[in-house]
């Protein structure tokens, strides 16, 4: 080969890798995330599993790319371990794909100006698409057009800088050494571990056969030896896992090794009959048809025996004792790997911050027990529970930092906006409930009473916040618009009721009714509720954002709910005051 043979070859090959992760990155687009997010959850069956695993890989052009997934899940708990087997091999099925697509390229120089001249169509098309249209839809498209056009130039380019190589002496010989098949399978594992990609393995070999020197006796091997290597990046994935994305992983590997086991059988008595077939140069449709014919045999063979490999897989990674439920929270729901994927990232994302309102929440309830009556141990547990609440506020920040570093669509920037805005408010609700517990405990320790008004009274303000918490945690956690709408109305007639109260309790005073020390603690425990109710305002307005980004300007709209513009703001407005202010609704009208 001259050197600029070499030029070209490498320059091939660069535009073949850069073509086939932007293919994989354009059909993600227009899938909006929607195929990696059902990934996890219609898996019922071993075979719905296959076909999904298979519809997955072949839009996302990567079986690693999916089981990096599938080990996600599992490690997260989305996903049981038995129903993530079916997945993994239907994602070796689905890598097929891109091997037939590469044979559009004509890489056994068949194809000449005509092919080129539709893949320079197809790229004119794509341009026009991507910086014309504003459409995003549109956008996308024209980018999966570029991207496949990028695809099949790499290819060819690559197919015409190997094509010297079938003269090439040291070719020639490096070609004579792994024309053994053991040596042929380590080349293909150790090729593919490089690369980290089998269906780029698969292509670069179909380029390779335009020599017209590679039989399908090294060929074949080569093909099982790529189907192992691809679980090279896999398994590093799943370093750090729990017990199960490990296992995860190793049926992945225990897969690839026992179908390529099972496929070498017919080979090797092929071989020992001295088949003439194993002796013919390779084609690229040759090659597609042993890659297909390979993982859809292996997928056959093993899907009876799903059960079998979750139990080698186990006795693998032996079971060990769990930290705790907190940890899981932590760890594994909040998986790394997801974040090559925002949707995936977004939805544990949100998962997360339910747990994180659902602890806040408790807390604040609790606090409120405790002044109908004080419970050291009930007390101990807001303490320890805050401590949950300020690790969920830093793991869950930390990691939409991460995710904001990737490209988020609209949509996506909106809602991790949302989550971010969320996590301040429910920690500070949790602080507020801290502050609460601890009045409670100064009553409790200084045996403070109120009077029968002043009890009324804050039964009535407690009542209100707590009717405000369970509608913004009905607003976040089951994304119910109704439920947010109901907030800031609320909060209102609070911040009125509680000035009410506070009047009230001057006037008692004044009448010697109540102490000054009453005073001061009550006034504590409203401040406390007034932030509450604050902050469960700024998330409810948060949650109606995201709802109402495509009906009106989010700013403009929240902007018109805190001014009471909203009819429904009105309406509810209306209701809070006649079931919280009784006897001064003339005040607040």
């Amino acid at each position: 080969m001259q050197i600029t043979d070499i030029i070209s070859l490498l320059g091939g090959l660069a535009f073949f890798l850069f073509g086939m992760s932007l293919l994989g990155s354009g059909l993600k687009r227009v899938a909006g995330g929607k195929l990696e997010t059902v990934l996890g959850r219609l898996t019922s069956n071993p075979i719905k599993g296959v076909l999904l695993g298979a519809l997955v890989t072949a839009a996302i052009q990567s079986s690693s790319a999916t089981t990096v997934m599938v080990v996600g899940f599992v490690n997260s708990g989305i996903m049981q371990l038995n129903n993530a087997v079916g997945i993994i091999m239907g994602a070796n099925v689905g890598t097929t794909a891109t091997g037939w697509i590469l044979t559009l390229a004509g890489v056994e120089g068949e194809s000449g100006f005509s092919a080129a001249t539709v893949f320079a169509l197809i790229a004119f098309i794509g341009i026009i698409l991507y910086f014309f249209c504003k459409k995003q839809s549109q956008k996308n498209l024209g980018l999966i057009l570029l991207a496949f056009s990028v695809l099949m130039s790499g290819m060819q380019t690559m197919s015409s800088a190997m094509d010297p190589l079938k003269e090439s002496p040291a070719f020639l010989e490096f070609l004579s050494a792994v024309s053994n098949p053991v040596l042929a399978m380590i080349f293909g594992i150790a090729f593919t571990a490089l690369i980290q990609s089998n269906s780029a393995a698969v292509g670069i070999l179909q380029a390779l056969s335009v020599t017209g020197v590679i039989s399908y006796g090294t060929a074949i091997p080569m093909i099982l030896g790529m189907g192992i290597g691809a679980c090279v990046p896999v398994l590093l994935s799943a370093i750090g896992a729990n017990n199960e994305g490990k296992r995860t992983a190793l049926i992945y590997l225990y897969f690839n090794i026992f179908g390529s086991a099972i496929m070498l059988i017919p080979y090797c008595v092929a071989l020992a009959m001295g088949n003439e077939f194993l002796a013919l140069p390779a084609t690229a449709f040759g090659i597609a048809i042993a890659n297909t014919v390979y993982k859809i045999s292996a997928t056959i063979i093993q899907l009876p025996f799903t059960r079998f490999m979750v139990q080698v897989a186990k006795l693998s990674v032996p079971d060990k004792q769990v930290d705790g439920e907190e940890d899981v929270y932590e760890e594994n729901l909040l998986d790394e790997r997801f974040l090559a994927y925002p949707p995936l990232a977004l939805e544990q994302s949100g998962r997360t911050v339910e747990q994180m309102a659902k602890a806040s929440v408790k807390n604040l309830n609790r606090s409120l027990d405790l002044f109908q009556e004080f419970n050291q141990e009930k007390f101990a547990k807001i303490q320890s529970r805050e401590n949950v609440v300020d690790r969920f506020e830093d793991r869950i920040g930390k990691y939409l930092v991460q995710l904001n570093s990737k490209e988020l669509n609209e949509r996506e920037t909106l809602l991790s906006s949302e989550y971010l805005h969320c996590l301040t408010n429910l920690e500070r609700i949790s602080d507020r409930a801290v502050n609460l517990s601890q009045l409670a405990q100064e009553i409790h320790n200084k045996g403070i009473t109120f009077s029968e008004e002043g009890i009324q009274d804050v039964k009535v303000c407690t009542a209100a916040v707590r009717e405000i918490v369970a509608n913004t945690q009905e607003a976040l956690l089951e994304e119910s618009e109704e439920a947010a709408m109901k907030v800031q109305p609320l909060e209102d007639v609070i911040r009125t009721l509680l000035e009410a109260v506070k009047l009230r309790h001057i006037r008692r005073l004044q009448s010697g009714a109540c102490t000054l020390e009453m005073g001061f603690v009550l006034n504590d425990y409203l401040g406390n509720l007034e932030r509450v109710a604050a902050h469960c305002s700024n998330i409810a307005l948060a949650v109606l954002e995201v709802k109402n980004r495509d009906a009106v300007q989010a700013h403009t709209y929240t902007r018109g709910m805190r001014r009471g513009d909203h009819p429904e703001f009105r309406r509810w407005l209306a209701y809070y005051q006649d079931k919280y202010l009784p006897g001064i609704k003339e005040e607040t009208a």
